[in-house]
């Protein structure tokens, strides 16, 4: 870590925290992530050594702690008091970007495995009541390879499936991949987006009602914008 050279407590702290990819490895950690390949699935553009890295300073610095899985052939990761500190912090720059920075995407902020990763956290299994209910996600604008993708709704549980499951498909959906992030974001009502086209909907159950139900959105999709959207 390269040091401010100064003394002050914002220049020591922000000489932890400012690290890049440190503020996105304590987000997953305090959003329950504890494992080294669930922190790829949230930071996939962070390589394994730069990720171990960072793990090892902020184990140092006494942000993270590290503890033997189960199995005992790996390890699992965990915030310690001082790491939980950092959590409200996390959280009041994702309130600052929510607010000051929603704007259109760009390519490169167009990250499918993050949305997936994002999707199968947040949707509401429960919604479609007990049983088994799969989903099935046609990404449109994207190639063939990852296109379509499942979500295996039971028992309060959501698992996402990169190959299609042997059970029935209850509910179809489709967008594009920006109209997705949007959706996720809170820029676009889903209802809305369906009476516009932008996704579209059909299957076994209620199809608006249902997508609307289960269809998570960002913890911060209640921030309202100060700036336009343009979506």
């Amino acid at each position: 870590m390269k040091s401010y050279g100064q003394f002050c407590p914002v220049a020591k702290a922000a000489e932890v925290f400012c690290e890049r990819w440190t503020p996105l490895i304590l987000r997953e950690l305090a959003c329950g992530a504890t494992r080294f390949a669930e922190l790829q699935r949230g930071i996939p553009l962070a390589s394994p050594t730069i990720l171990a890295r960072r793990l090892k300073q902020l184990e140092a610095e006494g942000v993270i702690e590290r503890h033997r899985s189960t199995s005992g052939r790996s390890w699992t990761y965990h915030l310690t008091r001082a790491g939980e500190e950092f959590a409200p912090i996390v959280e009041a720059l994702g309130v600052w970007g929510q607010r000051w920075t929603r704007r259109r995407l760009t390519e490169q902020e167009m990250d499918l495995g993050l949305l997936l990763w994002e999707l199968e956290s947040t949707v509401k299994p429960e919604a479609f009541g007990d049983g088994l209910t799969v989903v099935e996600l046609e990404v449109c604008d994207q190639p063939e390879h990852k296109r379509w993708f499942w979500f295996r709704n039971i028992d309060g549980h959501c698992e996402l499936c990169l190959k299609k499951p042997d059970d029935e498909i209850d509910l179809y959906f489709s967008s594009t991949l920006s109209d997705l992030i949007y959706l996720w974001r809170g820029d676009i009502a889903i209802v809305k987006a369906i009476d516009t086209g932008r996704l579209r909907v059909h299957g076994n159950v209620k199809p608006s009602r249902a997508v609307a139900q289960w269809f998570g959105l960002c913890p911060l999709a209640h921030i309202q914008p100060q700036q336009s959207q343009m979506v």
